[in-house]
């Protein structure tokens, strides 16, 4: 029974960070439609926060509460899954081609962060210095971006407002959108956190391995369902975009603010095994991209059978 109850409450996290997360979205472009403020901007920097925002929440409460494996191991395990499997389900719908222009500055930009990343895990704890760094790194990221650096590839914004996402038009409707994100995200977050540690106990594993699995899985739903609507409308290009864009958020904003309120230590298993396959995922992207090369079926069902490989060999 204390193992359902686990279950109910990671299920019940996760339904409040999506729903949370969507409505900080659709709230921020409600308020970029109906004010001065450039959609761009709000596009790189809340929408884009937006949909990082699970794996913020759950990272920062859990290095809060006392877990840190749960915090380091959702950013690590998001990375992989977001190559492995958010790019390995669409494409078996549809093929991802890698020649878009500025590509390879982003995947670039992707293993250069995660390297200095490793660097970090290295000579752990993560403070707060290099947490200042990270948010410092994330700030030019965004003034870059927005500036027209063409860092993360998107569809026009103004666009994308257009296409029926159901967003609010009056000031009260707005605020009660962004205001109620901003509850569900803390709210979720302390649940998945909650049954996280509980099935880790109750399993006999490491909280580690429930952040590199169970919950970077489900934090990484966003990203996923974001990519399989693109396949379905033969447009999954921009899957790479959003792939690139969430793994650099993932290091410079979740881990950047997560070790300014505290630090990080480092479980010396990530070091062994998992930074390894995070970083061996972004230079098979890369790979990808410096070649002009397409993403078939083929290759999507080797992402796939490797992710779940990787599943079956950390537990």
């Amino acid at each position: 029974m204390p193992e359902f109850i686990d279950f109910l409450k990671l299920f019940g996290g996760f339904v409040y960070l999506l729903m949370g997360g969507e409505l900080l979205v659709r709230g921020a472009l409600g308020l970029s439609k109906e004010s001065s403020i450039p959609p761009v901007v709000v596009g790189m920097t809340v929408v884009a926060m937006g949909t990082s925002a699970p794996e913020l929440m759950v990272s920062t409460f859990s290095a809060l509460s006392g877990y840190p494996g749960i915090a380091i191991g959702n950013v690590i395990g998001s990375n992989i899954a977001n190559v492995l499997l958010v790019i390995g389900v669409p494409v078996m719908i549809y093929p991802i081609s890698c020649a878009q222009e500025g590509l390879s500055r982003q995947t670039s930009l992707m293993v250069a962060v995660s390297l200095m990343f490793i660097v970090m895990c290295v000579f752990e704890p993560i403070t707060f210095l290099e947490g200042i760094l990270l948010v410092t790194l994330l700030v030019i990221f965004l003034i870059a971006a927005t500036r027209g650096a063409e860092l993360i590839p998107m569809d026009d914004p103004e666009e994308e407002m257009d296409r029926g996402l159901g967003l609010p038009t009056y000031p009260s409707t707005i605020t009660l959108f962004i205001v109620l994100g901003v509850i569900a995200l803390p709210l979720g977050a302390d649940l998945v956190v909650e049954g996280g540690v509980g099935l880790a106990s109750s399993w006999g594993v490491s909280e580690a391995v429930i952040g590199l699995s169970l919950v970077a899985l489900g934090t990484s739903l966003p990203e996923l369902s974001t990519t399989v609507i693109a396949a379905l409308h033969k447009s999954s290009d921009v899957a790479i975009g959003n792939v690139v864009g969430s793994n650099v958020f993932n290091i410079l904003a979740i881990l950047g603010i997560t070790s300014l309120l505290t630090d990080i230590p480092v479980d010396p298993s990530f070091l062994r095994f998992d930074v390894w396959v995070m970083f061996s995922c972004a230079i098979l992207l890369w790979i990808f991209v410096l070649t002009k090369g397409t993403i078939g079926r083929l290759t999507g069902g080797i992402f796939l059978a490797g992710y779940f490989s990787y599943l079956a060999m950390i537990y």
